[in-house]
């Protein structure tokens, strides 16, 4: 008689929970990449620094990231809820 094989996927709800949680964790590593990004462009065409340009292209990738993290974090909040009942 044979056993039936547990499936080889996640469920759908859980795997998505999953690749939340690792987009939250990767958003940090995302950010700095994004903030030393100036770094690496090329001097303008003048001897003085371009700094109102790069301040106003730090403080759209900051608006940019703590919207990205508001928009996960009602998700993170019901996995972290869910996950206290199923662990014990």
């Amino acid at each position: 008689m044979k056993r039936t094989r547990a499936p080889l996927f996640l469920k759908r709800g859980s795997y998505r929970k999953r690749r939340l949680r690792d987009g939250a964790r990767m958003l940090p590593v995302l950010g700095l990449f994004l903030f030393l990004l100036p770094i690496l462009w090329s001097p303008g065409e003048t001897a003085e620094a371009d700094t109102a340009t790069d301040g106003l292209y730090l403080f759209a990738v900051w608006i940019v990231l703590v919207l990205v993290a508001a928009l996960m974090a009602p998700g993170l909040a019901e996995d972290s809820a869910g996950d206290e009942g199923e662990e014990r």
